[in-house]
């Protein structure tokens, strides 16, 4: 059986923590910010969870 790979840009996008839970970046934060007002920029500066449905999926991606 052949070993499994991570999948390279997953494992870039998420990062897994001490407790085992998965971090991910906030989307709309590249570009086209000047219409964007400073709170919301802030909120999306700041990293989040992945959501419960998801993690299966990204955990499997990202296993080593």
């Amino acid at each position: 059986m052949q070993k499994k790979k991570t999948n390279r840009a997953a494992a870039k996008r998420f990062k897994l923590t001490g407790t085992g839970k998965i971090k991910r970046g906030k989307a709309y934060h590249r570009h086209i910010l000047t219409s964007k007002d400073r709170k919301r920029k802030n909120r999306l500066g700041t990293a989040d969870l992945v959501d419960k449905a998801d993690v299966r999926k990204v955990k499997r991606l990202i296993a080593k």
